[in-house]
This record gives structure tokens, C-alpha cells and sequence, in this order.
């Protein structure tokens, strides 16, 4: 390998920030003082190769430390890792959190998509703007979702530092919004959790059952509730055992692809290479989704419980949770649960005194949609731009590092929990014959009550919609988010199962459900979730990059013409979707026509 570098040196910031990450560098190589180190030794080979993973840890270093990425900074950490700085440059820039431009120190994430844009995100960031004016030390950017839809609009400040400090501001305001970007330490607490489960507390709940009842930084409150037993049940069956319970439980995944979690477990399982991965995928991204982060801010220990059968059961003995850049509470919490339960034996070289071992280490997303697929994610921890890689071979052959992988998300993982102190039966006979057990639902928009909700699948969406208390005017409900589809104000009789909304037309997707009264623009609407899907493809194949632009400049045109007749823009939209739908790689460039199209078809959108 043929590295060149610049000639653009780190500030004692910045190597502090890479050297707090790596330790101090061995060799003059590596950016150590002449004086202090031999200047030929290097590392090489599959030892240089190895550290490729920490890229993206580094980049965060930096980008936390000094608010950008500089090309000295960059240098010094591609110098630290031998890796190409045009191949960092490449990674760095593939995530919208990054900068390799200077900004200023804070940066004010303000979303301004669907729910937001409904709640009146672009009236938001237009008075922040105003408020703050240029010279004021922050850098006001235009979000995607952040992932606090109950609480619309939103906003996320980020102060770069040692430490970096964050503030929410949700549901904002012009002021809170402003106080939360000039004084992160001084703007008002996060509300809890359990504010954003309607339900909490109630009796029933299988998932949400300790949200708002125990401490999430309390590992004895956790275990008082019934932490851990599970786990204790998993050591008694055996990684065989586990596997044939979830498999009779008919779980199947709950991240929107719906496939069985026996099955892949199974298959991970049987692989002879090794050694096996687990990966968490927390990552949720699709806008109008914030189930896993109330389920990590409530519930911190039952992920880290659920992620350690996972991994006994299919012979892996380190486990990745890949968790959004946007999430600093679930980041905080995670990283206390999982040092207490390593501090008590509950993870690390011999867990609960069985002779298995297994870790987990949190890797930090920075803001890209498309590692919520499996193979992007994989390929953003191990160093490289979150592409989608083709398939086959399948991650359960060659995933993580290229070894047998199970990836799952945050709400399938929880689920192993109450599968496994109940057993399989009892769970399978929740819900219906084809989608068994509860199900979370993100509800957002038009009601009076949004939050996460848990129902056994086979409730109507009316069912779901009445108890968040639904208001007059309804005009459309989005099942599943951006990659769903719209349904009428008249069909909420659909099952909220896998079934039946697949054969009602749409899709359940990760359980994303918002509601839009006859004050939501609704050409509007489709035009953000054109320039959603613009945004957060990857580029890597033609089909969607092409098709993504192609489909925000039909509907800008529709939406910008007065009067004038659709039907040759609508008729280029359907040629174009056709073409997405059936030559991307990815689900990405699958999915970006579905929305729109049901609008057209289901709402009369332009008529």
C-alpha cells in the first residue's frame, strides 16, 4: 500500500483527541516525536488492517473535540490507522454529522421532517435564524429526523468540547432552541422516558412493562423486576434450546424485513468459520420512528441482557450495538448499563459464572439512513462508507469482518426476553397465527396522545389511533414511515399485522404510524419525502441515485405548477419508481416510490 500524506499538521487538540482514543503513537511513523521513537518502524499487513475499524471512532474524536474535521486532523489519524487519507476523506464525508469545512463549535440540529414539518419545523428554524443571526457562534443546520416525534418539533444542540455536551430541545421553541445551543449545561432536563409511553405502568405490557416503573441506571432495580432471569433460563437450555424457543415463538423481525429470528439464528449458529458476531442495529433512522430509543432510555438493561443470550446462542462472543449518532441519552445510559453489568459479572470473560464469554462495545452512527441496512452497517464499523454490499453471500456466512454475523434490531432482541420466561407457546398464542407476539407502534402527527404504544399484533389501526386519541379532520395515515405508504381515513379496519397490511396494499414496516389532518399539506409532504430519500442515498447505484433526483424534480414541478396538467410528470414518476423498485440494491432505492405512489393511487394527491 502506497500512502501519501499533506503537509497539514494536527492542533494539540486534535492529536489529543486521536491520542485519548488510541494511546500515545509508538512510532515516528505514526506522528511520535523524532526524538522519542524510531522513524522506519510501521505497522503493516494484517495488523494495520486490523485497527481499520477504529476509523470511524476516531473521526468522532475529532469531530466531538473541535466541532470539524480538518485535513491535519485527518492526516494524523490516517498516519495512526495506515489507512489513505483519500479513502478517509471518502468515509468522513459520507456522514452528514461531519464536517471537513470549519464551522463553528455548536451546531444546532433542527429536524425538519414529516412530523416536524407538520408541527411547524420551517416557522422554527426560520425564528432561530432570525434570533441568532450571523456571528453568533452557531451553525443552525436542517435535520432529518431526529427520532423525537412525540415530541415535534425538535431540536439538537451539539457543543464541541472536552466533553462534548449536548441539549434537547423538543418540543421546540424559538427561545428553548436558542438557550439550548448558547447554554447546553443550563437548558431544562430531558423529560424521562416513560413520557413518551402513554401506557406506562399499565399491566399487560410485556415490553414496556418496566419503562417508567424501574431506574434505567440501576442494574439492582433492574434485576428487582425481573432482570436477568432470562438469561439464567437461556444457560439452562443451552444455545440449542434458545434457538428452538425462539423459533417456536414465530418471532420475526421487527425492523421492518419481518424475517423469522429462529431461522437466522440457526443458520449463524451452524456456521463453522468463526468466530461469530452480533450485531445490535440501533440505528433507527426512518423518520417518524422512536421506539428502540425509548426502549434504551427506559429500558437500558434488558437490551444488554437480550444482546447476551443472542450471543449465546449463536456462538458469538463479542457483540457490536451500532447506535444513532442523534441519540446522547441512549448513549449515556447504554454506556453506564453495560460497564455495571461488566463490573458484576454480567458480562465480559465468564458470565454469571458459565464459562461464556461475551462483550459488547458501542460503535456511534453519525448520521446516515442508509446504515440502517445490515450490510452498510457492517461496513461502517469496520472503516468504510455505509454502502450497501450485494447479496449474496448472506450475512450469516459473511458479515462483520467477513465472518457468520446475526444482526438484529433493538425491539427483536427485547422480545427473546418474555419469550423465554414464558416460553414459546404462550407467546405464539399472542397476537395472530402468522405474526405472533406484541408489537411497538411510533405514533405521531394529528392525536392527542403520540408515543410508543404496545399491542398484540391483530389490532385494527382504528384500535391503535383511538387510543392516541385521533383528531377530527383526519385526512391520511402513513403506515411505516418514508419507505410505507399512505392508507385513507376510511380503512382503518387493516390488522396491524405483517398479513394483513400486505394484503390491504401497504406495510407495517418498523411500526411507524402518522397521522395528517386537512391542515398537512400534502404536496408539500411528498416533496420532503422526495428530498429525504435524495439525501440519504448512498449514490452507489444508478438506479437510485439517478432516481431519487429524478423523483424530487417531477414532484417540485408538480408542486411549483399552477394549474397546468400533472399527468406527464406523474407518468415519468411511475417509470421512474418502476425502475428503483426493481434494479436498486438495496431496500433505499426498493422503497423511495412507495409513499408517493400511494398517494397518488390511494389519496388522489394531485387531482
Amino acid at each position: 500500500m502506497d500512502l501519501h500524506f499533506g503537509d497539514s499538521k494536527p492542533t494539540d487538540d486534535e492529536r489529543a483527541a486521536v491520542d485519548a482514543l488510541l494511546g500515545p503513537p509508538e512510532s515516528s511513523w505514526e506522528g511520535a516525536d523524532r526524538s522519542d521513537a524510531d522513524l522506519r518502524w510501521a505497522r503493516g499487513g494484517r495488523e494495520a488492517r486490523d485497527r481499520r475499524d477504529l476509523l470511524l471512532p476516531g473521526l468522532h474524536a475529532i469531530n466531538d473535540r473541535v466541532g470539524w474535521i480538518s485535513d491535519g486532523a485527518l492526516d494524523y489519524l490516517c498516519r495512526r490507522l495506515t489507512v489513505p487519507p483519500a479513502e478517509a476523506y471518502g468515509v468522513a464525508t459520507f456522514y452528514a454529522m461531519f464536517s471537513v469545512k470549519p464551522r463553528p463549535a455548536t451546531v444546532l440540529h433542527v429536524c425538519t421532517d414529516l412530523a416536524c414539518a407538520a408541527a411547524g419545523a420551517p416557522e422554527l428554524c426560520a425564528g432561530i435564524e432570525e434570533r441568532l443571526g450571523p456571528g453568533s457562534g452557531v451553525s443552525v443546520e436542517r435535520s432529518p429526523c431526529l427520532g423525537l416525534c412525540e415530541r415535534a418539533p425538535a431540536a439538537l444542540a451539539i457543543r464541541a468540547g472536552d466533553p462534548v455536551r449536548t441539549a434537547v430541545s423538543a418540543p421546540a421553541t424559538v427561545e428553548e432552541a436558542v438557550l439550548a445551543a448558547s447554554a447546553p449545561d443550563s437548558a431544562p432536563e430531558e423529560p424521562p422516558a416513560a413520557l413518551a409511553v402513554p401506557q406506562a405502568g399499565q399491566d399487560g405490557l410485556m415490553l414496556l412493562h418496566r419503562v417508567g416503573v424501574v431506574d434505567p441506571a440501576s442494574l439492582d432495580d433492574y434485576r428487582a423486576h425481573g432482570g436477568y432471569t432470562a438469561l439464567r433460563r437461556a444457560f439452562e437450555l443451552g444455545p440449542a434450546g434458545v434457538i428452538r424457543e425462539v423459533t417456536d415463538s414465530g418471532l420475526a423481525g421487527r425492523g421492518g424485513a419481518a424475517f423469522p429470528t429462529g431461522r437466522k439464528w440457526q443458520a449463524t449458529a451452524s456456521q463453522p468459520d468463526h468466530p461469530h458476531y452480533l450485531v445490535c442495529n440501533a440505528d433507527e433512522s426512518e423518520p417518524g420512528t422512536f421506539k428502540d430509543r425509548v426502549l434504551m432510555e427506559g429500558d437500558p438493561y434488558a437490551l444488554v441482557e437480550a444482546m447476551t443470550i443472542a450471543g449465546y446462542a449463536t456462538g458469538a462472543h463479542k457483540g457490536y450495538l451500532y447506535l444513532r449518532g442523534e441519540y446522547p441519552r441512549a448513549l449515556y445510559l447504554l454506556e453506564h448499563a453495560i460497564a455495571q453489568a461488566r463490573a458484576r459479572g454480567l458480562l465480559g470473560d465468564d458470565v454469571l459464572g458459565q464459562g461464556y464469554a461475551f462483550d459488547i462495545e458501542i460503535r456511534r452512527g453519525a448520521g446516515a439512513y442508509i446504515c440502517g441496512e445490515e450490510t452498510a452497517l457492517f461496513n461502517s464499523i469496520e472503516g468504510y462508507r455505509g454502502e450497501p454490499r450485494s447479496k449474496p453471500p448472506f450475512p450469516v456466512e459473511k458479515g462483520l469482518f467477513g465472518k457468520p454475523t446475526v444482526e438484529n434490531n433493538v425491539e427483536t432482541l427485547v422480545n427473546v426476553l418474555p419469550i423465554l420466561t414464558m416460553g414459546a407457546p404462550a407467546y405464539a398464542a399472542i397476537g395472530t397465527g402468522r405474526s405472533t407476539g406484541p408489537k411497538l407502534f411510533c405514533v405521531s402527527g394529528s392525536v392527542e396522545r403520540p408515543g410508543v404504544y404496545e399491542l398484540p399484533f391483530g389490532a385494527t389501526l382504528g384500535d391503535l389511533l383511538t387510543l392516541a386519541g385521533v383528531r377530527d379532520g383526519l385526512r391520511a395515515v402513513l403506515l411505516g414511515g418514508a419507505a410505507g405508504g399512505f392508507v385513507r381515513a376510511d380503512e382503518l379496519d387493516i390488522p396491524l399485522t405483517f398479513e394483513g397490511t400486505r394484503e390491504a396494499g401497504t406495510t407495517l414496516g418498523s411500526g411507524v404510524v402518522m397521522a395528517f389532518d386537512d391542515s398537512v399539506p400534502l404536496p408539500r409532504l411528498l416533496l420532503r419525502i422526495a428530498e429525504f430519500f435524495r439525501d440519504e442515498s448512498c449514490g452507489q447505484c444508478v438506479p437510485c441515485r439517478v432516481g431519487t433526483v429524478r423523483q424530487e424534480e417531477a414532484l417540485h414541478r408538480i408542486v411549483e405548477r399552477t394549474g397546468a396538467d400533472a399527468a406527464g410528470d406523474i407518468a415519468l414518476l411511475r417509470e421512474v419508481g418502476r425502475a428503483m423498485r426493481d434494479a436498486s440494491i438495496c431496500g433505499l432505492g426498493q422503497t423511495a416510490w412507495n409513499a408517493v405512489e400511494s398517494a397518488i393511487d390511494r389519496l388522489g394527491a394531485y387531482e
